[in-house]
């Protein structure tokens, strides 16, 4: 009897083990964002939301991992250290043109595009008693332009270039992250910041809502910076995000585009379920976020200069949006 019952649990054990090793592994993807206050990094959270609901069907899993921003995701898809990422529309054309970071080491070959997300203000903060109403006042001001490796940071030196500023001798420079920069300015720290981002941020809130008094800086009279780069489009903010700002009227700015982006090497299979778990809970994708209320399937596709990888033009294609 004993005996029976050792043989009847290893036959158990064996069947077991059988079956767990039919069923098949789960891939599992990393997904590169920014800082925890900016859209980013719940925009990694709803794509990873719209893919993991669908699992069972691709057995792909996704996980979201707070980064420094544009710069640093393109290097680490790059080196195949995460498998997507989402980086300015900017700064995905200079990688694939080896422009700006990547100058000197050439065009980021690599890189292949999946699609478009948010439109993304160019946003300048600024304390209300600094005199700040316009980007042409940051003369002579403490200003935080962004960390290096920061999608923001480029923008900043980009439109104060347009407005006649040199930000190296005209004004103070900091380079903190966007994270940092709402608790320096009420702290007095820093008369403004340079922030890139979809609007309603958390980051911009916290700023608006201190005891010190702030408003949301137009940029204007940078004409040349719209003709010079295709990537860069005319933008407003809505003052109605922002209560506790003191401005009266929507601001006047800038804008580029939040992309999705990955490699070459990541298989056809991945980047396909990805992209279809996010076009084909569409509705629901876009109730993630105040963010996302003016994207369409269509123009999901725009904005985008690296090369399609062919795993999200085999879904386009099949739902007719190629």
């Amino acid at each position: 009897m004993r005996k029976l019952s050792f043989f009847l649990v290893l036959a158990i054990i064996g069947l077991t083990f059988t079956v767990v090793s039919a069923q098949p592994r789960s891939t599992f993807v990393t997904i590169g964002t920014g800082g925890i206050t900016g859209v980013y990094y719940p925009t990694g959270g709803a794509i990873a939301k719209m893919v993991n609901r669908t699992k069972k069907e691709h057995n792909i899993r996704a996980v979201v991992e707070s980064t420094g921003g544009s710069v640093f995701n393109i290097d680490a898809i790059v080196a195949g250290k995460i498998e997507f990422g989402l980086v300015q529309s900017d700064r995905q054309f200079q990688a694939v043109n080896g422009l700006a970071e990547w100058e000197d080491r050439g065009p980021q070959t690599t890189l292949r595009a999946v699609f478009s997300i948010h439109p993304e203000a160019v946003t300048l903060i600024a304390a209300a008693d600094s005199g700040i109403k316009n980007i042409r006042d940051l003369k002579g001001k403490h200003v935080n332009i962004g960390n290096p490796g920061s999608g923001q940071r480029q923008n900043a030196i980009d439109a104060l270039t347009a407005a006649g500023i040199d930000y190296q001798k005209d004004l103070n420079a900091e380079s903190f992250r966007a994270i940092d920069a709402p608790g320096m300015l009420q702290d007095k720290q820093i008369d403004a910041f340079f922030y890139t981002v979809g609007h309603p941020s958390g980051a911009i809130k916290e700023a608006t809502s201190g005891a010190r008094k702030v408003l949301i800086a137009n940029i204007t009279h940078v004409e040349k910076l719209l003709d010079k780069f295709p990537y860069y489009t005319e933008a407003s903010i809505p003052i109605k995000l922002y209560p506790g700002a003191v401005n009266e009227k929507d601001i006047q700015s800038i804008g580029v585009k939040a992309t999705l982006v990955t490699s070459a090497a990541v298989p056809d299979d991945v980047v396909y379920s990805l992209t279809k778990a996010v076009f084909e809970n569409f509705d629901d994708f876009k109730k993630l976020h105040p963010a996302y209320s003016s994207i369409t399937k269509e123009n999901m596709l725009t904005g985008l200069s690296a090369p399609m990888h062919p795993g999200a033009m085999r879904y386009f294609k099949e739902a007719g949006l190629q």
